[in-house]
């Protein structure tokens, strides 16, 4: 699928990712407090963090129970059992160490901003990751860009990774629009954002290598609203996004209900490979607020709405119909 070129913004050098990355911080801070304690109790690994609130290897105490058959005369905690008639074992908190990659798509399909939108798929797609990795360090966990930076916890690590996209830049590495194919360890987690516009069995090879071991992710589809709808009239030129290719559309708007069909099948197939591997799948238009596809990630990660879809049948088709105009 091809969209139609937009020349990137001054936002891609150094001073526009820094602003980006004051924007995440921003984001971070206008999201509720609860949704980061929701990360710390969270049940089982599956449902995206871990749980801090169970037994297991680790520093802090959790609680006594009572001694059972099974364990060992050393768990035995002989102070607290000797002010009772029964004996009590010293529980630890369990401590995992869990790592998030996240990816954002920065090439050039992701510069494309329409007459509808107020930014580019790819300034929304780097604030989005920059904003979810200022989160899970709140939370507690290890975060990571996906081929840029190793995994920390550190409180600086959205500046860090801004950095990192910045030297990117600067050096001229020509992106791709796909992370790369590295195997993640069970217990990780992956956020890959991006337009998933490549055809579907590329994408399949890649995401699947992310989730060989059982890695749990999530896709964040970003798409511009005129990607959506097609809502140009009249003659239109199409251009690749690094302008090779050129196609002419006499009457555009003959094609519409054709190509909204073949965007439909296309996510259809996205939403299925996510299905298939355990993972999640949203859609966010970058005419929206950043905060709703955030505070959908951050819940699906705590496992609390796991069907939940920003882009439903409802939101999305309201949405995109509200937003169609033309453009000559």
């Amino acid at each position: 699928m091809a969209n139609a070129t937009h020349a990137r913004p001054d936002a891609a050098g150094g001073a526009g990712v820094l602003a980006l990355e004051r924007e995440a911080h921003g984001l971070a801070d206008r999201l509720p407090e609860i949704l980061i304690d929701a990360q710390r109790i969270a049940q089982t690994v599956a449902h995206g963090l871990h749980g801090r609130r169970r037994s297991g290897p680790g520093e802090t105490f959790w609680q006594f129970r009572q001694f059972q058959t099974s364990d060992t005369l050393r768990q035995i905690d002989w102070r607290r059992s000797a002010s009772s008639d029964h004996l009590f074992v010293r529980e630890r908190e369990w401590e995992a160490a869990h790592t998030v990659w996240l990816w954002p798509d920065l090439s050039s399909s992701m510069d494309f901003r329409s007459h509808l939108a107020p930014t580019t798929k790819r300034e929304r797609a780097l604030l989005l990751t920059l904003a979810a990795a200022e989160l899970l360090v709140r939370g507690g966990e290890r975060v990571a860009l996906l081929g840029l930076t190793p995994p920390t916890a550190s409180r600086k690590a959205t500046t860090r990774m801004a950095e990192a996209v910045l030297a990117q830049d600067a050096a001229g590495v020509a992106l791709s629009s796909q992370p790369p194919k590295v195997q993640l360890a069970r217990f990780s987690g992956a956020v890959v954002v991006g337009d998933f516009l490549d055809p579907i069995p590329r994408t399949r090879e890649h995401i699947e290598a992310l989730a060989a071991d059982g890695a749990v992710g999530h896709l964040i589809q970003v798409v511009d609203p005129a990607e959506e709808t097609l809502p140009y009239e009249g003659r239109t030129e199409f251009l690749s996004p690094d302008g090779s290719e050129r196609w002419v559309a006499d009457r555009v708007q003959s094609l519409r209900a054709r190509y909204q069909e073949r965007l439909a099948a296309h996510r259809a197939e996205l939403q299925q490979l996510a299905h298939r591997l355990g993972w999640t799948f949203l859609v966010h238009h970058t005419d929206r607020s950043p905060a709703e596809p955030l505070l959908s990630l951050i819940m699906r990660m705590q496992g609390g709405v796991a069907d939940h879809r920003w882009n439903g049948p409802d939101q999305s088709d309201g949405a995109a119909q509200s937003h169609t105009g033309a453009e000559p």
